[in-house]
Protein backbone atom coordinates (compact mmCIF):
# COMPACT_ATOMS: atom_id res chain seq x y z
CA UNK A 1 0.00 0.00 0.00
CA UNK A 2 2.47 2.08 0.84
CA UNK A 3 4.87 1.71 -2.66
CA UNK A 4 1.49 2.48 -3.91
CA UNK A 5 0.64 5.70 -2.47
CA UNK A 6 4.41 7.13 -3.06
CA UNK A 7 4.15 5.98 -6.70
CA UNK A 8 0.60 7.72 -7.11
CA UNK A 9 2.04 11.18 -5.25
CA UNK A 10 4.85 11.22 -7.84
CA UNK A 11 2.45 10.44 -10.70
CA UNK A 12 0.18 13.29 -9.37
CA UNK A 13 2.83 15.29 -8.75
CA UNK A 14 4.72 14.75 -12.36
CA UNK A 15 1.63 15.51 -14.12
CA UNK A 16 1.50 18.83 -12.02
CA UNK A 17 4.34 19.29 -14.10
CA UNK A 18 2.95 18.56 -17.35
CA UNK A 19 0.38 21.38 -17.24
CA UNK A 20 2.17 23.98 -15.61
CA UNK A 21 3.92 25.60 -18.83
CA UNK A 22 0.16 26.14 -19.89
CA UNK A 23 -0.86 27.07 -16.52
CA UNK A 24 2.08 29.56 -16.03
CA UNK A 25 0.58 31.06 -20.04
CA UNK A 26 -3.43 31.22 -18.52
CA UNK A 27 -1.72 33.50 -15.53
CA UNK A 28 0.48 35.63 -17.72
CA UNK A 29 -1.17 39.67 -17.34
CA UNK A 30 -1.24 40.77 -20.94
CA UNK A 31 0.91 44.09 -20.84
CA UNK A 32 0.47 46.84 -23.24
CA UNK A 33 3.01 47.62 -25.78
CA UNK A 34 4.54 50.50 -26.59
CA UNK A 35 3.76 51.46 -30.71
CA UNK A 36 7.01 53.82 -30.28
CA UNK A 37 9.34 50.86 -29.19
CA UNK A 38 7.30 48.50 -31.62
CA UNK A 39 8.56 50.49 -34.64
CA UNK A 40 11.93 51.02 -32.78
CA UNK A 41 11.93 47.26 -32.51
CA UNK A 42 10.49 46.36 -36.22
CA UNK A 43 13.40 48.65 -37.84
CA UNK A 44 15.69 47.22 -35.38
CA UNK A 45 14.68 43.30 -36.65
CA UNK A 46 14.72 44.52 -40.28
CA UNK A 47 18.74 45.80 -39.74
CA UNK A 48 19.60 42.70 -38.14
CA UNK A 49 18.33 40.47 -40.93
CA UNK A 50 20.56 42.64 -43.34
CA UNK A 51 23.44 42.45 -40.91
CA UNK A 52 23.14 38.41 -40.70
CA UNK A 53 22.91 38.35 -44.22
CA UNK A 54 25.82 39.39 -44.82
CA UNK A 55 28.09 37.12 -41.84
CA UNK A 56 26.20 34.50 -43.62
CA UNK A 57 28.55 35.50 -46.91
CA UNK A 58 31.68 35.08 -44.52
CA UNK A 59 30.89 32.14 -42.14
CA UNK A 60 32.93 28.94 -43.43
CA UNK A 61 30.85 25.84 -43.93
CA UNK A 62 31.60 24.03 -40.78
CA UNK A 63 32.17 26.54 -38.19
CA UNK A 64 30.26 29.43 -35.93
CA UNK A 65 30.51 32.99 -35.83
CA UNK A 66 32.10 33.93 -32.24
CA UNK A 67 33.08 37.49 -32.93
CA UNK A 68 34.34 40.17 -35.42
CA UNK A 69 38.06 41.69 -33.79
CA UNK A 70 40.54 43.96 -35.52
CA UNK A 71 38.61 43.79 -38.95
CA UNK A 72 38.18 39.78 -38.72
CA UNK A 73 35.88 37.57 -38.30
CA UNK A 74 36.30 35.06 -35.10
CA UNK A 75 34.92 31.52 -35.35
CA UNK A 76 34.33 28.42 -33.03
CA UNK A 77 33.73 24.63 -33.55
CA UNK A 78 30.64 22.88 -32.61
CA UNK A 79 31.94 21.68 -28.87
CA UNK A 80 32.13 26.01 -28.27
CA UNK A 81 29.61 26.59 -25.98
CA UNK A 82 28.55 29.80 -28.34
CA UNK A 83 27.60 27.25 -31.39
CA UNK A 84 24.06 27.25 -30.72
CA UNK A 85 23.78 30.92 -30.94
CA UNK A 86 24.36 31.76 -34.83
CA UNK A 87 21.67 28.97 -36.29
CA UNK A 88 19.45 30.05 -33.54
CA UNK A 89 19.41 33.40 -33.86
CA UNK A 90 18.63 32.85 -37.62
CA UNK A 91 15.99 30.96 -36.86
CA UNK A 92 14.23 33.59 -34.94
CA UNK A 93 15.20 36.32 -37.94
CA UNK A 94 13.20 33.70 -40.06
CA UNK A 95 10.71 33.37 -37.40
CA UNK A 96 10.05 37.11 -37.87
CA UNK A 97 10.50 37.93 -41.79
CA UNK A 98 9.77 34.05 -42.89
CA UNK A 99 13.20 34.25 -45.62
CA UNK A 100 14.21 30.85 -46.69
CA UNK A 101 17.93 32.24 -46.49
CA UNK A 102 18.15 32.18 -43.17
CA UNK A 103 16.19 28.76 -42.52
CA UNK A 104 18.83 27.14 -45.57
CA UNK A 105 21.82 28.35 -43.32
CA UNK A 106 20.74 27.46 -40.11
CA UNK A 107 19.81 23.94 -41.18
CA UNK A 108 23.17 23.91 -43.08
CA UNK A 109 24.27 24.38 -39.56
CA UNK A 110 22.34 21.92 -37.89
CA UNK A 111 24.06 19.36 -39.40
CA UNK A 112 27.52 20.44 -38.20
CA UNK A 113 26.11 20.76 -34.56
CA UNK A 114 24.30 17.48 -34.47
CA UNK A 115 26.86 15.27 -33.42
CA UNK A 116 27.32 17.39 -30.18
CA UNK A 117 24.04 15.62 -28.98
CA UNK A 118 26.90 13.57 -27.44
CA UNK A 119 28.96 15.71 -26.11
CA UNK A 120 29.44 14.26 -22.16
CA UNK A 121 32.22 17.46 -21.36
CA UNK A 122 30.32 20.13 -21.61
CA UNK A 123 27.54 21.93 -19.44
CA UNK A 124 26.30 24.22 -22.04
CA UNK A 125 24.57 21.71 -23.83
CA UNK A 126 21.40 24.03 -23.31
CA UNK A 127 22.94 26.67 -24.89
CA UNK A 128 24.60 24.63 -27.87
CA UNK A 129 21.41 22.77 -28.34
CA UNK A 130 18.38 23.76 -26.95
CA UNK A 131 18.99 27.45 -28.24
CA UNK A 132 19.07 25.86 -32.11
CA UNK A 133 17.22 22.63 -32.12
CA UNK A 134 14.91 23.55 -29.23
CA UNK A 135 14.08 26.77 -31.75
CA UNK A 136 14.15 24.27 -34.75
CA UNK A 137 11.46 22.01 -33.00
CA UNK A 138 9.16 25.09 -31.97
CA UNK A 139 9.06 26.82 -35.46
CA UNK A 140 8.77 23.68 -37.77
CA UNK A 141 6.49 21.14 -35.40
CA UNK A 142 9.04 18.12 -36.57
CA UNK A 143 9.66 14.68 -34.19
CA UNK A 144 13.05 14.87 -36.59
CA UNK A 145 14.66 16.66 -33.70
CA UNK A 146 13.20 15.07 -30.52
CA UNK A 147 16.04 12.12 -30.30
CA UNK A 148 19.07 14.64 -31.00
CA UNK A 149 17.42 17.26 -28.04
CA UNK A 150 16.56 13.51 -25.90
CA UNK A 151 19.78 12.45 -26.11
CA UNK A 152 21.31 16.12 -25.41
CA UNK A 153 19.22 16.22 -22.21
CA UNK A 154 20.83 12.93 -21.41
CA UNK A 155 23.77 13.69 -22.36
CA UNK A 156 23.60 17.07 -19.96
CA UNK A 157 22.06 15.26 -16.97
CA UNK A 158 25.56 12.93 -17.20
CA UNK A 159 27.16 15.66 -15.80
CA UNK A 160 24.93 15.68 -12.76
CA UNK A 161 26.04 13.21 -9.51
CA UNK A 162 23.79 12.65 -6.77
CA UNK A 163 26.39 13.49 -3.99
CA UNK A 164 26.67 17.07 -4.89
CA UNK A 165 23.32 18.04 -6.24
CA UNK A 166 24.23 19.66 -9.05
CA UNK A 167 25.42 19.72 -12.79
CA UNK A 168 29.70 20.20 -12.75
CA UNK A 169 30.58 23.36 -14.79
CA UNK A 170 33.87 22.59 -15.96
CA UNK A 171 36.23 19.96 -15.81
CA UNK A 172 39.19 21.85 -16.95
CA UNK A 173 41.91 23.28 -14.05
CA UNK A 174 41.16 20.21 -11.85
CA UNK A 175 44.28 21.94 -9.19
CA UNK A 176 42.04 24.94 -9.00
CA UNK A 177 38.85 23.52 -8.68
CA UNK A 178 36.90 20.50 -6.97
CA UNK A 179 33.61 20.62 -8.30
CA UNK A 180 32.48 23.86 -9.91
CA UNK A 181 29.24 24.97 -10.46
CA UNK A 182 28.84 28.71 -12.21
CA UNK A 183 25.57 30.70 -12.49
CA UNK A 184 25.43 30.15 -16.32
CA UNK A 185 24.39 26.77 -15.73
CA UNK A 186 20.71 28.21 -15.11
CA UNK A 187 19.99 28.63 -18.68
CA UNK A 188 20.63 24.82 -19.25
CA UNK A 189 17.96 23.59 -17.41
CA UNK A 190 15.24 24.32 -19.96
CA UNK A 191 16.24 21.59 -21.96
CA UNK A 192 15.82 19.21 -19.16
CA UNK A 193 12.70 20.51 -18.35
CA UNK A 194 11.70 20.24 -22.37
CA UNK A 195 12.78 16.58 -22.36
CA UNK A 196 10.89 15.40 -19.12
CA UNK A 197 7.69 16.86 -20.76
CA UNK A 198 8.36 15.23 -23.94
CA UNK A 199 9.78 11.94 -22.65
CA UNK A 200 7.89 11.32 -19.65
CA UNK A 201 11.58 10.81 -17.56
CA UNK A 202 11.42 12.41 -14.31
CA UNK A 203 15.07 12.30 -13.68
CA UNK A 204 15.61 15.31 -16.13
CA UNK A 205 12.90 17.50 -14.23
CA UNK A 206 14.43 16.59 -10.60
CA UNK A 207 17.81 17.29 -11.52
CA UNK A 208 16.88 20.76 -13.09
CA UNK A 209 14.94 21.94 -10.12
CA UNK A 210 17.36 20.10 -7.75
CA UNK A 211 20.05 22.19 -9.52
CA UNK A 212 18.05 25.54 -8.68
CA UNK A 213 16.87 24.90 -6.15
CA UNK A 214 20.90 24.33 -4.03
CA UNK A 215 21.59 27.42 -6.54
CA UNK A 216 19.15 29.45 -4.80
CA UNK A 217 20.37 27.85 -1.24
CA UNK A 218 24.71 28.67 -2.17
CA UNK A 219 24.99 31.27 -5.26
CA UNK A 220 23.55 34.22 -3.94
CA UNK A 221 24.31 36.65 -1.31
CA UNK A 222 21.60 38.58 1.14
CA UNK A 223 21.09 41.17 -1.37
CA UNK A 224 20.20 38.67 -4.28
CA UNK A 225 23.54 39.07 -6.00
CA UNK A 226 24.83 36.41 -7.63
CA UNK A 227 28.67 34.52 -7.33
CA UNK A 228 29.89 33.61 -10.37
CA UNK A 229 31.44 30.48 -9.38
CA UNK A 230 30.59 27.65 -6.31
CA UNK A 231 33.77 25.31 -5.73
CA UNK A 232 31.65 22.04 -3.66
CA UNK A 233 33.50 19.24 -2.39
CA UNK A 234 32.79 16.14 -5.17
CA UNK A 235 32.31 13.48 -2.49
CA UNK A 236 30.29 15.49 0.77
CA UNK A 237 29.12 18.09 -1.34
CA UNK A 238 30.14 21.12 1.00
CA UNK A 239 30.58 24.67 -0.33
CA UNK A 240 34.13 25.08 -0.32
CA UNK A 241 35.04 28.42 -2.37
CA UNK A 242 32.98 31.15 -3.44
CA UNK A 243 34.94 32.81 -6.51
CA UNK A 244 34.64 34.14 -9.71
CA UNK A 245 36.26 33.68 -12.66
CA UNK A 246 35.13 36.52 -15.63
CA UNK A 247 34.02 39.11 -12.71
CA UNK A 248 36.06 41.53 -10.83
CA UNK A 249 36.55 39.87 -8.02
CA UNK A 250 34.91 36.94 -5.83
CA UNK A 251 32.52 39.37 -4.15
CA UNK A 252 31.35 42.03 -7.22
CA UNK A 253 28.33 41.07 -8.95
CA UNK A 254 29.41 40.12 -12.64
CA UNK A 255 26.94 42.20 -14.72
CA UNK A 256 26.24 38.76 -17.65
CA UNK A 257 26.11 36.27 -14.41
CA UNK A 258 23.18 38.74 -12.58
CA UNK A 259 21.47 38.27 -16.10
CA UNK A 260 21.59 34.30 -16.25
CA UNK A 261 20.54 34.26 -12.60
CA UNK A 262 17.66 37.01 -14.04
CA UNK A 263 16.66 34.72 -17.03
CA UNK A 264 17.23 31.02 -15.23
CA UNK A 265 14.37 31.86 -12.39
CA UNK A 266 12.33 33.35 -14.92
CA UNK A 267 12.40 30.59 -16.85
CA UNK A 268 12.33 27.75 -14.27
CA UNK A 269 8.93 29.86 -12.57
CA UNK A 270 7.23 29.55 -16.40
CA UNK A 271 8.19 25.53 -16.76
CA UNK A 272 7.80 24.55 -13.29
CA UNK A 273 4.85 26.97 -11.61
CA UNK A 274 6.65 27.15 -8.55
CA UNK A 275 6.31 30.57 -6.39
CA UNK A 276 9.75 30.29 -5.16
CA UNK A 277 11.58 30.31 -8.63
CA UNK A 278 9.24 33.56 -9.47
CA UNK A 279 9.92 35.03 -6.00
CA UNK A 280 13.39 34.63 -6.74
CA UNK A 281 12.94 36.35 -10.21
CA UNK A 282 11.97 39.26 -8.81
CA UNK A 283 14.39 39.81 -6.06
CA UNK A 284 17.37 39.63 -8.33
CA UNK A 285 15.48 42.10 -10.82
CA UNK A 286 15.08 44.08 -7.53
CA UNK A 287 18.49 44.24 -7.13
CA UNK A 288 19.47 44.72 -10.71
CA UNK A 289 17.34 47.93 -11.52
CA UNK A 290 17.67 49.28 -8.08
CA UNK A 291 21.87 49.18 -7.78
CA UNK A 292 23.28 52.46 -7.93
CA UNK A 293 25.90 51.81 -10.25
CA UNK A 294 23.01 50.76 -13.17
CA UNK A 295 23.51 53.74 -15.79
CA UNK A 296 20.18 55.53 -16.75
CA UNK A 297 20.17 54.04 -19.85
CA UNK A 298 20.01 50.87 -18.25
CA UNK A 299 23.26 49.08 -19.94
CA UNK A 300 25.06 47.80 -17.54
CA UNK A 301 28.75 48.30 -17.07
CA UNK A 302 30.45 44.67 -17.55
CA UNK A 303 30.66 44.35 -13.72
CA UNK A 304 28.75 46.53 -11.51
CA UNK A 305 31.31 46.55 -9.04
CA UNK A 306 34.15 47.48 -11.31
CA UNK A 307 36.21 50.10 -10.37
CA UNK A 308 36.03 53.18 -11.81
CA UNK A 309 32.82 52.95 -13.63
CA UNK A 310 33.38 55.88 -15.96
CA UNK A 311 35.85 53.97 -17.73
CA UNK A 312 34.38 50.44 -17.33
CA UNK A 313 32.87 48.90 -20.48
CA UNK A 314 29.28 48.77 -20.85
CA UNK A 315 28.16 44.72 -21.94
CA UNK A 316 25.53 45.16 -24.48
CA UNK A 317 25.62 41.33 -24.05
CA UNK A 318 24.10 41.03 -20.23
CA UNK A 319 21.34 44.14 -21.47
CA UNK A 320 20.40 41.69 -24.02
CA UNK A 321 20.18 38.73 -21.55
CA UNK A 322 18.13 41.07 -19.23
CA UNK A 323 15.47 42.52 -21.50
CA UNK A 324 14.73 39.24 -22.64
CA UNK A 325 14.02 38.11 -19.18
CA UNK A 326 12.17 41.27 -17.84
CA UNK A 327 9.10 40.94 -20.81
CA UNK A 328 8.67 37.62 -19.65
CA UNK A 329 9.18 38.65 -15.93
CA UNK A 330 6.46 41.02 -16.19
CA UNK A 331 3.90 39.10 -17.73
CA UNK A 332 4.07 36.62 -14.09
CA UNK A 333 4.67 39.57 -11.70
CA UNK A 334 1.73 41.26 -9.35
CA UNK A 335 1.18 44.68 -8.66
CA UNK A 336 3.33 47.88 -10.22
CA UNK A 337 6.26 45.24 -10.43
CA UNK A 338 5.50 44.02 -14.18
CA UNK A 339 5.55 47.59 -15.62
CA UNK A 340 8.62 48.38 -13.89
CA UNK A 341 10.04 45.25 -15.50
CA UNK A 342 8.57 45.78 -18.51
CA UNK A 343 9.48 49.74 -18.87
CA UNK A 344 13.24 48.75 -17.64
CA UNK A 345 13.20 45.96 -21.05
CA UNK A 346 12.01 48.86 -23.20
CA UNK A 347 14.63 51.33 -21.92
CA UNK A 348 17.41 48.65 -22.67
CA UNK A 349 15.59 47.78 -26.29
CA UNK A 350 15.51 51.20 -26.89
CA UNK A 351 19.42 52.10 -26.00
CA UNK A 352 20.55 48.28 -27.60
CA UNK A 353 18.73 49.94 -30.78
CA UNK A 354 20.39 53.37 -31.01
CA UNK A 355 23.33 54.21 -33.08
CA UNK A 356 25.48 53.97 -29.68
CA UNK A 357 25.00 50.05 -29.85
CA UNK A 358 23.29 48.91 -32.99
CA UNK A 359 25.47 48.34 -35.81
CA UNK A 360 24.99 50.42 -39.38
CA UNK A 361 24.45 48.25 -42.33
CA UNK A 362 27.53 46.50 -43.41
CA UNK A 363 29.45 47.51 -40.83
CA UNK A 364 30.72 45.09 -37.49
CA UNK A 365 31.25 42.32 -39.56
CA UNK A 366 27.87 41.71 -40.16
CA UNK A 367 27.12 41.18 -36.14
CA UNK A 368 24.13 42.97 -35.13
CA UNK A 369 24.98 44.51 -31.96
CA UNK A 370 28.25 46.46 -30.58
CA UNK A 371 30.09 46.95 -27.43
CA UNK A 372 29.67 43.69 -25.39
CA UNK A 373 32.09 42.02 -23.17
CA UNK A 374 32.96 38.45 -23.42
CA UNK A 375 36.32 37.55 -20.36
CA UNK A 376 37.43 41.12 -19.30
CA UNK A 377 40.27 39.46 -16.83
CA UNK A 378 41.23 37.91 -19.42
CA UNK A 379 41.40 40.37 -21.74
CA UNK A 380 39.27 38.42 -24.37
CA UNK A 381 36.35 39.57 -26.51
CA UNK A 382 36.51 43.40 -24.65
CA UNK A 383 34.23 45.74 -25.98
CA UNK A 384 33.42 43.63 -29.54
CA UNK A 385 30.19 42.42 -31.07
CA UNK A 386 29.38 38.53 -29.77
CA UNK A 387 26.88 35.84 -31.29
CA UNK A 388 25.12 35.64 -27.98
CA UNK A 389 24.25 39.17 -27.24
CA UNK A 390 22.85 39.11 -31.10
CA UNK A 391 20.50 35.84 -30.03
CA UNK A 392 19.12 37.19 -26.64
CA UNK A 393 18.62 40.82 -28.41
CA UNK A 394 16.84 39.60 -31.49
CA UNK A 395 14.93 37.19 -28.81
CA UNK A 396 13.80 40.25 -26.72
CA UNK A 397 12.49 42.15 -29.87
CA UNK A 398 10.35 39.14 -30.87
CA UNK A 399 8.84 38.58 -27.13
CA UNK A 400 8.34 42.42 -27.08
CA UNK A 401 5.98 42.40 -30.24
CA UNK A 402 3.95 39.22 -29.20
CA UNK A 403 2.52 41.94 -26.56
CA UNK A 404 0.99 43.78 -29.74
CA UNK A 405 -0.92 40.71 -30.09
Amino acid sequence: MVNKLNIACCLASFLCFFFAADLQAQKRKTLKADPEILKITDSALSRSAGQYLQLMETVPDTLFPRTFQNNRLLTATSPSWISGFYPGTLLLLYEFNNSNKFKEEALKKLKVLKKEQFNTGTHDLGFMMYCSFGTAKRLFKTKAYDPVLLNSAASLSQRFHDEVGLIRSWDHKPEKWKYPVIIDNMMNLELLTWASRLSGNQRFYNIAKQHADLTIKNHFRPDYSSYHVIDYDPKTGKVLNKLTEQGYSDESAWARGQAWALYGYTMMYRETGDAKYLEMAMHIADYILKHPNLPADKIPYWDFNAPDQSAAPRDASAAAVMSSALIELSGFSKGDKGKVYLKTAEAMLRQLSSPEYLAQPGTNGGFILKHSVGFLPAGSEVDVPLSYADYYYVEAMLRYRTLKK
